[in-house]
């Protein structure tokens, strides 16, 4: 592929993860709406993520432990902070592009 050994190719992947959540830390005023009717996922779907290959390891994490390990803060608290009530078109475009799985 790159010539990159799998160490190297594992702190990349981490370094751009990390990147990822803190770029959607710092832009609060996207709604994860938003970005399941952009991208096909969202906040809560990186977090899950997360949990799943944690607990793949055998590593117990909770929703809402891997939802702060994404937000940086508990979820109910970004909600009450930054989520705004969604528009009807914004509802109606995620209940037909919404994955199956979410």
């Amino acid at each position: 592929m790159t010539g990159l050994s799998d160490e190297q190719r594992r702190d990349f992947e981490a370094a751009a993860f990390r990147r990822l959540v803190e770029h959607l830390r710092q832009r609060t005023d996207v709604q994860n709406i938003d970005l399941m009717n952009l991208a096909g996922f969202c906040r809560n779907c990186l977090s899950n993520w997360y949990r799943e290959a944690a607990e793949a390891e055998g590593v117990d994490l909770s929703k809402d432990q891997s939802r702060e390990i994404v937000y940086g803060m508990p979820y109910a608290e970004w909600q009450a902070r930054y989520q705004t009530e969604a528009s009807d078109a914004k509802k109606a475009a995620f209940e037909t592009n919404r994955p199956k799985d979410h």
